[in-house]
């Protein structure tokens, strides 16, 4: 199990229920000392479209030295299409490879639902291959950590 226990996971969106327009409390995940990403949009039940920026544009990361600045997409870090409105119950990954040159924060471009009863998604962001890792829930993010 060693190398479950050398992960970082970090909420980038809590999971909640949007209807027409941007999700609220998007945030973040710092890649420090991370070699890989992987962002999972986790959709619950929908009725709409959900995209980045708006419902024309698939989910994407984006990319940025601090957290405050001005964030640039990352090349090829998009779903093909955006996430249909029949899309129930299904996960979605990007997953960015860190050991090529990136900037230090990363989240998904500006989560957008449709316009009807709304769309059911969390973000969840998990880091691998940690050149440090702490192998209790703190390290790797969480609140409570069972080992059985």
């Amino acid at each position: 199990m060693e190398s479950l226990s050398n992960l970082k996971i970090v909420q980038i969106l809590p999971p909640q229920l949007k209807n027409n327009g941007a999700f609220t409390g998007n945030t973040y995940a710092d890649t420090f000392g991370a070699a890989e990403a992987l962002f999972l949009l986790n959709v619950g039940t929908t009725d709409v479209i959900v995209g980045s920026t708006d419902t024309s544009h698939a989910p994407k990361i984006e990319e940025c030295d601090t957290t405050g600045g001005s964030y640039t997409d990352v090349t090829g870090a998009a779903l093909a299409a955006v996430i249909g409105a029949s899309d129930d119950n299904k996960i979605f990954g990007i997953r960015v490879n860190l050991k090529k040159t990136h900037k230090r924060y990363m989240r998904v471009n500006a989560p957008t639902a449709g316009n009807s009863v709304g769309a059911n998604i969390s973000i969840t962001c998990i880091l691998g291959q940690l050149a440090q890792s702490t192998l209790d829930a703190t390290g790797m993010g969480l609140a409570s950590l069972v080992e059985a």
